[in-house]
């Protein structure tokens, strides 16, 4: 262990008369006060919370001869240790980025090897009696270092009394790098706020995923360091220029999230008819069966055989909390219940389907594991035979009861890609005498759109499924930004009774029905927007 010396070299150092000792807190704040008439700020002496980078040429004759001069005159900002640095030598983020990367000849590498992640860094350190660290440990949370994996203390090798405790080198170079209540602190525990170096190894386990992909990947290309969790499965999408490096990528993500222990990547777009995808296991477990809690219920389910999206849970609880006890909801395109689980738990009745055996199977199983198997009736039918079928069946009887009797209806289609075509299937779905329009059903439709105003193309095109405008009758719900300039939106209307009930007249651009709500406009859709990729 070395003393931290106030320069690097003598080419650092600017030497003046010897200065009478003062306190700690009288020294820090001299150590900050400006000169105004001279000039000086922060601008050209970059002296106060920042890294520096010392000049390694000789100091120009003029600057030494003005800074004797300053020195001479009352009220001064003049640092103890002498060191400065003007503007164009600061290189705060390079040095705080180099300093905690890995080995730059990690680059290029495809099979993970661990022990090439060895690098030794010069630390600053801070020397305290043993008995007083954890008096110390919340004062200086600013000041101490935080990296995974290494400890904020350690025994000093030449002190067994003695403890060292790590500083951030990104904050603190010198004693003047201390903030006011820091070197209070340390004045009234008797500590000398005097720096020291110690020379601390790093390995594999001290580094980021982020900072290990970054070092291992071609400068200039995007990172993965995201991705979506699925019980014990990390679920990634990678790009193109990542592939080369996917069964490292894998194996990091395992290493540097705790219970995670697969990794896959989908291989192909959700295009199928049951929603699944295929996947490619890129390194750990090959078991897909999975357990996620969401909302506070649980799902089971083969993770390769079925759908599922973490990133929706918000929606789930939106939905669910629209319907009211006695509510009624038929959710066209189930998967293994997110909505109709929730939905169930509150007293409603749910009849779930969906056309995928292997989320019909799992959605009866987790119908059972929430306990709500009596409330949910489930299906596996294609959407638009389960419109025409059970739904049509249970809405002649539902709109047919009582106005006493009639509760809420509400249909949820999550098929954010063919969801408004299904649309169709409610056309002159029902005979009869139409119902009063506050118990017409509400849909609940999801699509993607990349279209500027994607609020207005969604209205558009389900309009146009259904034969009529939806300007003044439907809302439009900004989901998540699936990727740049592509939206997941979810359009809310209820079904006019022209369209519902064979044998009404039409009026393709408006109907008596009243709105669901009022329309909203493309500037608090903006808003929305916004507000929401602030959140991703």
């Amino acid at each position: 262990m070395t003393l931290a010396l106030s320069a690097a070299n003598s080419d650092d150092v600017i030497e003046d008369t010897p200065i009478h000792p003062r306190p700690t807190a009288d020294r820090y704040r001299s150590g900050r006060i400006l000169w105004r008439p001279f000039g000086f700020s922060r601008r050209l002496l970059k002296l106060e919370s920042h890294s520096i980078t010392e000049s390694k040429s000789l100091i120009p004759l003029a600057w030494t001869s003005l800074t004797q001069m300053l020195l001479e005159a009352p009220g001064i900002f003049l640092l103890g240790q002498r060191r400065f640095s003007t503007m164009p030598e600061i290189e705060t983020h390079e040095r705080d980025s180099e300093l905690f990367s890995p080995p730059s000849d990690v680059r290029g590498m495809t099979k993970l090897d661990r022990t090439a992640f060895k690098k030794t860094v010069n630390i600053p350190v801070l020397k305290v009696r043993k008995e007083i660290v954890n008096k110390l440990m919340r004062p200086l949370k600013r000041a101490a270092l935080q990296r995974p994996g290494i400890r904020r203390v350690i025994e000093d090798p030449e002190d067994k009394e003695s403890r060292l405790i790590m500083l951030d080198p990104c904050k603190i170079f010198t004693h003047d790098s201390f903030e006011k209540a820091e070197l209070s602190v340390l004045e009234q525990l008797n500590v000398s706020p005097q720096i020291s170096k110690y020379n601390l190894e790093l390995t594999y386990e001290n580094f980021k995923s982020e900072e290990i992909l970054r070092a291992v990947l071609p400068e200039g290309q995007d990172v993965t360091s995201g991705f979506s969790r699925v019980g014990h499965i990390a679920h990634l999408n990678l790009r193109d220029h990542q592939l080369p490096f996917k069964h490292l990528i894998g194996q990091v993500m395992i290493d540097k999230n705790p219970g995670i222990t697969s990794a896959v990547n989908k291989i192909n777009i959700i295009d199928n008819m049951y929603r699944n995808f295929q996947m490619e296991v890129l390194s750990g477990e090959q078991n897909m069966m999975t357990k996620v809690r969401e909302n506070n219920y649980t799902y089971e389910f083969d993770f390769s055989k079925v759908y599922w999206n973490p990133r929706l849970s918000t929606e789930h609880s939106r939905i669910t909390e629209l319907l009211k006890p006695g509510d009624v909801l038929f959710d066209v395109f189930a998967g293994v219940g997110p909505f109709a689980i929730p939905v169930a738990k509150k007293n409603c009745t749910v009849f779930a389907n969906d056309l995928n055996p292997e989320s019909h199977k799992w959605l009866l199983h987790n119908c059972k594991l929430n306990k709500v198997d009596q409330k949910v009736k489930v299906f596996n039918l294609d959407g638009k035979d389960f419109l025409q079928g059970p739904v049509k069946e249970e809405l002649m009887q539902l709109l047919g009861l009582s106005k006493e009797r009639k509760p809420s209806v509400h249909v949820v289609m999550n098929l954010p890609a063919k969801a408004i075509e299904f649309l169709s299937a409610f056309k002159w779905l029902l005979d009869g005498q139409p119902c009063s329009s506050e118990f017409l059903p509400i849909v609940h439709c999801y699509s993607f759109s990349k279209d500027a105003n994607p609020a207005e193309d969604v209205r558009q095109r389900a309009g146009a499924v259904l034969g009529i405008s939806l300007e003044a009758c439907s809302s439009v719900h900004l989901v998540r930004n699936v990727a740049p300039n592509k939206e997941m939106l979810c359009i809310t209307f209820q079904i006019p009774a022209a369209v519902l009930y064979k044998n009404q007249t039409r009026n393709p651009e408006n109907h008596e029905d009243p709105p669901l709500k009022r329309q909203r406009t493309a500037e608090a859709f903006s808003d929305e927007k916004t507000q929401i990729a602030s959140n991703t």
